[in-house]
């Protein structure tokens, strides 16, 4: 009966863990969308009008490194969330600057291009919030068996660690301020 336990226990474990990962991969399957729909956004944007050279290098800073995180993420680990979710928090707050900013350009906004990959971008940011759900969900899922009586006994002898979820940032329930 001991076998039978370890063993069920062990599969649903493996199985919880396997869900954290596979939510981890759609939450980076998400930032790489945004991380590819940003240049095309820029690219109408200087298409388009005489846009502020500023503007436009952050953007091109914050992407390289949101690029460069989602590269180096493999594992679900609490430094590879934190580290990913600063660098996309950083290209998603450039890219809303961006936005406000192009609100100055009457001929840019009303570009169908334009309106288009600003569509795609907040549904893109929709998909971000919706995959970050998700993964915390798993995360909690997982958690909860985890840290759960019999289940821990067997989990702390295979080895089997509580895992990180999304926190919100510091700050994040004040508005961005935008100044021009």
């Amino acid at each position: 009966m001991l076998g039978i336990f370890v063993m069920v226990t062990y599969n649903g474990l493996v199985k919880k863990e396997e869900k954290v990962k596979q939510q981890w991969s759609e939450v980076n399957n998400s930032y790489q969308r945004r991380l590819d729909l940003v240049p095309n956004l820029v690219n109408v944007v200087k298409g388009q009008a005489d846009f502020e050279k500023g503007t436009l290098e952050k953007i091109a800073e914050a992407r390289a490194k949101a690029s460069s995180a989602i590269a180096t993420t493999g594992e679900p680990t609490a430094e590879n969330i934190n580290a990913t979710n600063n660098a996309q928090n950083e290209l998603a707050s450039a890219a809303n600057r961006f936005i406000a900013v192009v609100e100055r350009y009457p001929d840019l906004k009303g570009t169908e291009a334009f309106r288009g990959l600003q569509t795609q971008l907040e549904g893109t940011e929709r998909r971000v919030k919706f995959a970050r759900k998700d993964f915390n969900e798993a995360v909690q899922a997982y958690n909860g068996t985890v840290r759960s009586f019999p289940a821990n006994l067997v989990a702390g002898m295979l080895g089997f660690q509580t895992k990180t979820s999304f926190q919100s940032d510091a700050g994040a329930d004040k508005a961005v301020e935008i100044k021009f």
